[in-house]
């Protein structure tokens, strides 16, 4: 079994918030049996005037460290992902990181970056958030920097986009997009989460969901534990996305966890769960990562 989780904001809080003890470490996602763990280069909270290239190179800076001092092992596909291996890809959350500029997104694509979430909670020159209820979709510098992602097979990642922004990528983007940590509306109202509609436009498009841990978009009131966590599971399942979901933890950039699930080192127990409610081992499989590593095969990548 291959098990995935799309986002993590560790390399942030280690070089920017270097007081804070991150849970995602290797040790931790070893005892987890985390094969794949995705680490955001993330833009901050300042916007395109908070020096987002500037913040996401100190970032990238971070990983060289982890890798070439702790053996963080880089990936530059998904589907180098292998049983018994703790292995990291890169992304990016926040597109003001590319500052409107096509020759950035190839930049970071040398450094392995395989996908990036269009925006955070700031406008920037590609989109806008979901946060603030701007009804403006995909702005014209935004195609240029997903027509270069498309040509690169980097994934489009709406987690943060806005309504307008997610169906025109749904409509005319030339890549199925992914939400890399999204919950579902239905059972835990917020504008981070997706509605049924939405949900069943990724099943329809071949997209991709990573159910996010963070409480607050899993509960209403905030408590949520791995059966919680489930519930989003299941609800998207019934809507069609059984070979479409799995894990995006979030873990590093929210500031609680569900009781029960507080890093890497808990994920196991999301699949015991799942055992308990009657989910086959290749229902099991897919959800955990399978599911993941079909999606960058209909983008375009080989084993």
């Amino acid at each position: 079994m291959i098990l995935c989780d799309t986002h993590c904001d560790t390399l942030y809080m280690r070089a920017l918030c270097p007081n804070e003890k991150p849970c995602v470490t290797m040790d931790n996602m070893k005892t987890g049996a985390v094969n794949l763990q995705t680490c955001a280069l993330f833009a901050g909270s300042g916007g395109i005037q908070g020096q987002p290239y500037e913040k996401a190179m100190a970032e990238y800076r971070m990983f060289e460290r982890l890798r070439d001092q702790e053996g963080w092992t880089q990936v530059n596909s998904p589907l180098e992902a292998e049983e018994g291996k703790v292995k990291i890809l890169l992304s990016i959350e926040g597109g003001e990181i590319f500052e409107g500029k096509p020759e950035r997104v190839r930049e970071f694509y040398d450094r392995g970056v395989r996908m990036a979430a269009l925006t955070w909670n700031n406008e920037n020159e590609i989109a806008s958030p979901a946060k603030g209820g701007s009804k403006e979709g995909i702005k014209p510098a935004g195609w240029e920097i997903l027509k270069v992602m498309a040509q690169l097979k980097i994934a489009a990642d709406t987690s943060h986009l806005n309504s307008a922004g997610f169906w025109e990528l749904i409509e005319k983007h030339i890549q199925p997009p992914m939400a890399s940590h999204s919950c579902a509306d239905a059972l835990c109202p917020h504008f981070r989460n997706l509605s049924d509609e939405q949900i069943r436009a990724m099943v329809e498009r071949g997209g991709w969901i990573g159910i996010n841990f963070y409480p607050f978009f899993l509960s209403p009131d905030g408590k949520a534990a791995v059966s919680t966590i489930c519930d989003h599971i299941d609800y998207m399942c019934q809507l069609g996305a059984a070979k479409n979901i799995g894990f995006g933890s979030d873990f590093d950039g929210i500031e609680c966890t569900p009781e029960d699930c507080r890093g890497p080192q808990d994920v196991p127990l999301i699949l015991e769960e799942l055992r308990r409610r009657g989910y086959s081992e290749e229902a099991i499989e897919d959800i955990a990562g399978r599911n993941f590593l079909n999606y960058y095969r209909r983008l375009g990548w080989r084993d």
